[in-house]
């Protein structure tokens, strides 16, 4: 295990539109900051925006043009899309983690998807949400167990849930269990207490995490957007942010390396030292020795679960 630079990025996605937030990445990508870092995480589904709408208006109230270009603008894998990103991870020479709404090529439900990319550029695995929350529901698939993974870098093992799949204690204590060392965290969620699970989690896992939220200004919003008025829900209390941040960089002892960033765009970064994982260990390891596998056991089904499996019926002797 070694040492590595990671950068966090909390920026503004351009809402509802693809090409315009892959340029965003890209331009994010080639500051020369960040190229001098081994492992960028961008947030939750910041291609292409998240759909801001679910929480601004009544459940399918009006809402169909909106979808339709979150369908329009969603991300498949792979695709043209994908390739651009990879190329970015490579020209910057860096692992890339970053959320996209992810469609099947003949589909059209939308998954809240992560992809890990290498820093040759290579597409590593997705991790599609396992459950999307609350009003999520109206606009996400639901993930299966066949993108539960962690992936192998020269500094370590990175991997991670989205959002409030953190505050699932069975899948991540299966993460765990796959060695995670670098706990990826894009979320959308917001304020102390998330940062407060964040610290939790690092403690928990021994490892470090790294939050990455995505923040937009009221402003940022296309002049023309359809319904423009009404796709964000204005929050009195903070009334010129659709999504103000709070993007986070925690130790494996719990310490904060960097942030909480909120209200503005930025990159945060970190050193992190690898081998303070494994001796952090020592105290508590929760899947080894501070483990009771004669007591406790959990049974993980990996297995994807495809729309449609097709069989072939075949003739004996054919």
């Amino acid at each position: 295990m070694g040492t590595l630079r990671v950068a966090a990025v909390q920026a503004a996605y351009v809402l509802m539109d693809r090409e315009g937030t892959l340029a965003k990445v890209e331009e994010v990508l080639a500051g020369a900051e960040v190229r001098g870092a081994d492992l960028v995480v961008f947030p939750e589904v910041f291609v292409p925006g998240t759909p801001v709408w679910i929480d601004a208006v009544p459940i399918w109230d009006g809402d169909e043009q909106w979808f339709a270009m979150l369908a329009e603008h969603a991300v498949v894998v792979p695709s043209e899309a994908t390739e651009r990103l990879g190329a970015a991870a490579r020209e910057a020479g860096v692992y890339l983690v970053i959320g996209v709404n992810e469609r099947e090529a003949t589909g059209s439900t939308i998954y809240n998807t992560l992809l890990y990319f290498d820093a040759e550029g290579k597409l590593l695995g997705k991790h599609r949400k396992l459950m999307p929350t609350g009003s999520e529901r109206t606009v996400w698939g639901m993930g299966d167990g066949s993108t539960l993974d962690t992936y192998a870098t020269p500094f370590g093992r990175i991997g991670g849930l989205i959002c409030w799949e953190n505050y699932m204690p069975l899948a991540r204590f299966f993460l765990y269990s796959l060695g995670v060392d670098v706990w990826v965290a894009p979320t959308l969620a917001t304020g102390d207490g998330w940062i407060a699970t964040m610290r939790h989690i690092a403690r928990e896992g021994r490892c470090y995490v790294i939050g990455a939220n995505p923040c937009l200004r009221v402003d940022q919003i296309p002049a023309d957007f359809p319904d423009r008025e009404r796709v964000w829900r204005i929050n009195p209390d903070d009334p010129e942010w659709v999504e103000p941040g709070n993007t986070v960089i925690v130790g494996p002892n719990g310490e904060i390396l960097a942030g909480p960033a909120r209200h503005g765009e930025t990159v945060l970064f970190a050193d992190l030292d690898l081998s303070k994982v494994r001796s952090s260990r020592r105290l508590f390891d929760p899947v080894g020795h501070y483990h009771r596998p004669d007591v406790f056991r959990l049974a993980v089904d990996t297995a994807p679960r495809p729309v449609v499996t097709q069989l072939r019926n075949e003739l004996p002797g054919n």
